[in-house]
């Protein structure tokens, strides 16, 4: 609760001037009553801490909206447009002196999904854009959001209703020095947490890089006397495809007699075919590979690479699976749900049929899947999960039936093989690999049974490096919740000491609250 010698005043109270950004036009643009300016977008918002605006665009605005919009030290920019989903619109930024010693060669102005806001010129810029920082960060300020899920504006005829707490000035002041105090101590405490994980990525790297080389389990092999070498295991693979593809042609053989005896009622069942193993050989592998280990391609040693549109034609697709977001007989599985590490929340689910339709991409936890659209290239293991769950469009599922799918998962996030992968990686905006990249890769093949020894060494050590993560991560969520805590505690009142505070009461510009409010009514009339 507030104290009670504050107040609280609308938002709107406490601005002498608010226009909206204008984006003006390209740089090659030309009229002479044009000006080349800096434009702040919503871009600018994401670093603004440590670049300031250095990444404004040049731009063409005309002088006569130049001068309605131009920048000054102590105005806040508001994000009023093109937020989304993961990130609402209501973001400020204060214009400070940095930003000009930045931005010096031109003038600086906002673009349109911006709004300028200039306080009243007595006022404490500082304190009034902690307050709207707090607000957001807060997630207070979603309620004034509208829009689409893609697009989000701020509705600021609501949202200029707010109300904002008002102290006396050299609280103000006061309060902001001592946020930015804690605030600069806290985000030291953040960086170590952040460097302890990039040291805990370079020694996740570096356990893969000496698992893959052979060095983890260089005593083991030392103490082997009866292993199989991979290259039998290779032909025993290639015996094992032969077998299985037999069994399917005769499986499907039944089937199709089955279907001409029910009257061919039904779609005729497909005849399966033969695995696809033709891979690219352009690649030089850069990696080291012991002397009783062999070198192969992801083709020589999976026994499936699918899917969904190896169901059928995007016809048939379309007549047989609607996507739903209420539950239902099965999960789509999304690359969305590893990167958020969630499979309970944010599903798309498709009924029993679609379930039974897609056939060819159902999973059953350990297969590896592969981004082939958007984030093409990722690598990600399916965990067993307590539910039925399919292929969604944009991954590719390995199975592999003969050798350990962990110890092809590991090696696939390994350096050298993510680097391939990233080879073969095309274009830039929507990056796409298609399957005969996929079958194309190099990896280092050994036994069975060392395959499980690797999978072993790598997992103890990674688990310990997993929990430090986790005690990170719980580090970097106690520090966000101590920064609201912080916020909290300043805008109530209570964050400054009796001490603080009778400094505060003996400066020359301290006046109650009533009385500055009185005077910011004045300074606008």
């Amino acid at each position: 609760m507030m104290r009670k010698d504050w107040i609280e005043v609308e938002f709107k109270l406490l601005f002498s001037y608010v226009i909206g950004g204008d984006w003006g036009k390209s740089l090659d643009y030309v009229d002479d009553e044009y000006e080349t300016v800096y434009c702040i977008r919503g871009a600018e918002f994401k670093n603004w801490k440590e670049e300031k605006g250095k990444t404004a665009s040049l731009r063409k605005v005309k002088r006569n909206s130049l001068k309605k919009r131009e920048l000054a030290i102590g105005d806040i920019l508001l994000e009023i447009s093109g937020g989304g989903p993961d990130q609402p619109v209501g973001r400020t930024v204060l214009i400070d002196n940095s930003v000009f010693l930045n931005l010096r060669n031109h003038k600086i102005i906002c673009t349109n999904f911006l709004r300028l806001l200039r306080p009243v010129n007595f006022l404490n810029s500082k304190w009034i854009n902690t307050y709207l920082s707090f607000l957001y960060i807060a997630g207070k300020t979603i309620q004034y959001q509208g829009g689409s899920n893609n697009l989000r504006n701020l509705k600021y005829k609501q949202f200029q209703t707010i109300r904002i707490p008002l102290a006396p000035l050299p609280e103000q002041r006061a309060v902001v020095v001592k946020v930015e105090q804690l605030f600069s101590e806290l985000d030291n405490g953040i960086a170590n947490l952040e460097k302890a994980k990039e040291k805990l990525e370079i020694y996740r790297h570096a356990v893969l890089k000496k698992a893959f080389e052979g060095e983890l389990t260089k005593e083991w092999r030392k103490k082997q006397t009866n292993v199989p070498s991979p290259v039998e295991l290779l032909e025993q693979i290639k015996e094992e495809r032969l077998k299985h593809y037999e069994n399917r042609l005769q499986e499907w053989e039944n089937a199709v007699k089955e279907w001409e005896e029910k009257g061919k009622a039904q779609r005729k069942p497909k005849k399966p075919r033969v695995l696809d193993t033709s891979v690219f050989s352009n690649y030089d592998k850069e990696f080291f590979t012991p002397k009783e280990w062999t070198v192969c391609q992801v083709a020589d040693v999976i026994s499936d690479l699918t899917d969904y549109h190896a169901n059928g034609s995007y016809k048939v697709l379309k007549e047989n699976v609607t996507l739903s977001d209420s539950p239902d007989n099965a999960i789509m599985v999304r690359a969305t749900n590893f990167e958020k590490d969630d499979f309970e929340k944010d599903l798309k689910y498709i009924n029993e049929h679609a379930y039974n339709f897609l056939s060819k991409s159902q999973l059953f936890g350990g297969e590896i899947l592969i981004g082939k659209i958007g984030n093409a290239g990722k690598v990600y293991l399916m965990p067993k999960l307590n539910k039925k769950a399919s292929l969604a469009m944009n991954l590719f599922a390995i199975r592999t039936d003969l050798i350990s799918s962990k110890f092809l998962y590991y090696q696939l996030k390994n350096f050298y093989q993510e680097k391939e992968i990233s080879f073969y990686v095309r274009g830039v905006g929507n990056p796409t690999i298609d399957k005969i990249s996929v079958r194309s890769v190099h990896i280092n093949l050994c036994s069975n049974e060392e395959q499980f020894q690797i999978v072993k060494e790598i997992e103890t050590r990674l688990s310990v490096c997993d929990n430090i993560l986790a005690n990170i991560d719980k580090g970097l969520e106690k520090a966000e919740a101590l920064r609201q805590s912080i916020l909290k505690k300043a805008f109530e009142g209570r964050l400054l000491n009796k001490e603080e505070l009778q400094a505060c009461r003996k400066e020359s510009d301290w006046q109650p609250t009533e009385k500055l409010l009185s005077r910011i009514k004045k300074e606008k009339e």
